[in-house]
Formats: C-alpha cells, sequence, structure tokens
C-alpha cells in the first residue's frame, strides 16, 4: 500500500498509539489524515459516525479509539465498559462497510486471552478459556470487535483485520498517579523521587512478575506494516518478545531518570499476574521487528515527559 496516496482515518488520533500512527504515516509521506476529537465527533453516536464516515469515505480506517481505565476503573463500571466500547466499534466497523471503505484495521489488547493461557500466549488461544475477571468486560467488547473484522471479511470480502498490541507506552503516555500503567507510573515516581531528594521509593509487592513492553512508534510501524499486505491475517501480535521483572524495571528506570535513593518493596501488596507474554512469531514471519531496544525506548520515552510535562487521564 502507498500510503502517500491513501485517506486514512486514526480514530483516536489523540491517544498514544494514535498520535504514533499519525507520525508513522506522514514519515510515509501521508499527507491526507483525517482526524476527529472526541468533543468534535461522538463515536458512540452511530448516526453522527455513519454520516462523517459517509462524507470522507476514506481510504483506510484505524481504530485506535476506545474507552479504557484500569483494574479499579474496569472493575468498578464494567458496564460502561462494554457498552461504550461495543457502540463506538461498531459505529466505526459497520459504517467504513457502509461508506465503502475497503481496508479496516481494528486494534484489540492482550486482555482478550483466557487468565491462564499458555505463555506465550499465541492467536489461537482465543476464546479457548475464562477471561481475567477485573476487565472481563472490556475483553469482551474487545472479542466482539475482531470477530465483527473477522465475519465482515467473510460475508462481505472487506478486508478488515485485528492487531492485540502488548503493554504500550513511549510519547503521549499516561502519567497520572493513579490510573496510569507501570511503566509511566515509574517513571514518575523515579522522577518526582529525584526532584524530592527522597531516600527511599517503596514498591508494591516482590517485584517478581514478568511483563513485556513495546514502544509505541514500534507498534505504529507495525500496523503500518500488516496495512501494506495485500492478504494480512485476522488476528496478529504486535510485541517486543522481551520479558523483564517488574523489579529489574524499577531498577533500569531508576537509572534512565538519574534517582540514586533505594527500592524497597511493601510485601503486603499483592503482585498481579506472574507473567503474561505474547507470541509474536506471525508478525515477525512476516517481516516485521522492532526498532527501540527496552532502555533505548525508555530514554526516549523519559525525554518526551522532560519535555511535554504530565499527561494526565
Amino acid at each position: 500500500m502507498n500510503f502517500s496516496d491513501k485517506k486514512v482515518y486514526v480514530a483516536g488520533h489523540r491517544g498514544m498509539i494514535g498520535s504514533a500512527l499519525v507520525r508513522a504515516l506522514e514519515a510515509k509521506g501521508c499527507t491526507n489524515i483525517v482526524k476527529r476529537t472526541s468533543a468534535e465527533l461522538d463515536l458512540r453516536d452511530q448516526a453522527a459516525t455513519h454520516a462523517f464516515l459517509a462524507e470522507e469515505k476514506p481510504d483506510v480506517v484505524i481504530i485506535a479509539a476506545a474507552k479504557v481505565g484500569g483494574i479499579h476503573a474496569n472493575n468498578t463500571y464494567p458496564a460502561e465498559f462494554i457498552h461504550e466500547n461495543l457502540l463506538i466499534q461498531d459505529n466505526l466497523i459497520h459504517g467504513s462497510y457502509q461508506a465503502g471503505v475497503g481496508r479496516l484495521v481494528f486494534l484489540g489488547s492482550s486482555c482478550i486471552y483466557p487468565k491462564l493461557a499458555e505463555q506465550p500466549m499465541r492467536e489461537d488461544a482465543l476464546l479457548t478459556g475464562p477471561l481475567e475477571p477485573t476487565n472481563e468486560a472490556y475483553a469482551i467488547a474487545k472479542i466482539a470487535g475482531l470477530k465483527t473484522c473477522e465475519y465482515y471479511r467473510k460475508q462481505y470480502g472487506v478486508t478488515y483485520h485485528s492487531v492485540m498490541p502488548t503493554n504500550l507506552y513511549g510519547p503521549g503516555d499516561n502519567y497520572h498517579p493513579e490510573n496510569s500503567h507501570v511503566l509511566p507510573a515509574l517513571i514518575r515516581r523515579f522522577h518526582e523521587a529525584k526532584e524530592q531528594n527522597l531516600t527511599e521509593v517503596v514498591m508494591w509487592g516482590t517485584g517478581s512478575p514478568l511483563r513485556e513492553f513495546l514502544h509505541a512508534d514500534d507498534c505504529a510501524a507495525g500496523i503500518l506494516h500488516l496495512l501494506e499486505l495485500e492478504e494480512p491475517p485476522d488476528l496478529v501480535n504486535l510485541g517486543s518478545g522481551v520479558e523483564i521483572t517488574i523489579k529489574d524495571l524499577a531498577h533500569l528506570i531508576a537509572k534512565i531518570v538519574g534517582y540514586q535513593g533505594d527500592i524497597t518493596h511493601d510485601l503486603t501488596k499483592p503482585d498481579g499476574t506472574p507473567r503474561k507474554l505474547m507470541d509474536s512469531t506471525l508478525i515477525r514471519s512476516l517481516g516485521w521487528s522492532e526498532v527501540h531496544s527496552l532502555e533505548s525506548g525508555i530514554q526516549h520515552a523519559y525525554d518526551c515527559f522532560l519535555r511535554d510535562g504530565l499527561v494526565e487521564r
């Protein structure tokens, strides 16, 4: 696909991955990128979303818009998470089909896989076991979205497909003290500890759980790589394949930030899931690989944090 002559609508362009997609498209010479803020277009509104797509008639739609939140929000407001995400994705997928959009990619989440899926998690683990209860509503909405793409492709012949990114980080990340994910939360915590000359930073749990991280720019490059394929798979994992313990991650971030105090552990607090690794063999076999190492990626994210200040949502 030659992006320089394509009209591409990025739903959720202000988010971390949406803004990374805009940067990646611009780097490939795409000058016709359609963007709408949530104030300009409420994607939960079917009539408004369908009218927008019918008027714009983009060549490509990338769905990076969703209602997202941490464990507490997912567990407290499951009705909102399933309702709003189903509305957003269905309005965009069906509206795109009605508007004659031939190519669409839907962004899911690793939480679609069963809680006890064999590690690393392969694409064929989908629907083989129960989900993690705390974010089940969000996961079910995402599963519905990727299956909608699969069924529209099967029945209508449109190339609608899905990608499942691992834990993302990078420019434009959310650094909210309660709602952020572990990597940006640690960047903020060690940065503030350094600024305040604290001698100790306390972390929850033992720090033993393993996590996988991918820079948002590498994720965006992977998504565009899939869009460049004529016949992409229905569902593709997108991860780095590199695991690190939360404890080692904390020490790496402390080093990058320049925090020199002690890191201690509150063992009364839970560790969370012991391991969560995606099997990204499929996308690597299709010719994609990441550019950023974890250390260089975190350094880049921290440089952007210093440049842009706190992003809280």
